[in-house]
């Protein structure tokens, strides 16, 4: 079972973040966040080859997807001023070595760079913006994805 956490406090209540997923998640760089309806409970979707379903949304609370191709869900939620994300799977042998080596990495730099959204938009630049790791950027080119860091506001 892997469990992974990131949390960033932001300067106003963080609520309205949870609504404003799409529109804040990375841009530069990544894949986007689609779905084949508005963002709600039963909208099919992902961001590049990673694919899930909304399990639960409670606007300006939490929106929950369960994964479609492994079990486990990420979460983001709101709890004052802070916004959480929190992804729990369980992956077969050759998942957890995936995970373990590459997905891992990728999801801790992509997940930074979308808190860092928040952070600007709530109006609080962070004052170390995330920065991709070397192994981040190495993987990111073994598996085709731009090889440049997002744009900064």
């Amino acid at each position: 079972m892997v469990r992974n956490v990131h949390e960033r406090e932001l300067p106003v209540p963080a609520g309205p973040f949870v609504d404003r997923i799409q529109e804040l998640w990375p841009v530069a760089g990544w894949p986007a966040m689609k779905f084949d309806r508005p963002l709600g409970v039963g909208a099919d979707g992902g961001h590049g080859p990673i694919r899930y379903r909304c399990s639960a949304f409670e606007p300006g609370s939490s929106i929950t997807f369960e994964f479609t191709t492994v079990s486990g869900t990420h979460t983001l939620s709101a709890h004052g001023n802070v916004l959480r994300h929190e992804l729990v799977a369980s992956f077969d042998l050759a998942g957890r070595l995936r995970w373990a080596f590459i997905v891992h990495w990728l999801h801790d730099a992509l997940i930074e760079d979308f808190l860092d959204n928040c952070s600007r938009a709530a109006g609080d630049p962070p004052a170390t913006p995330a920065r991709w790791s070397p192994w981040v950027r190495l993987m990111r080119r073994v598996f085709g994805a731009i090889n440049r860091q997002p744009a900064r506001a």
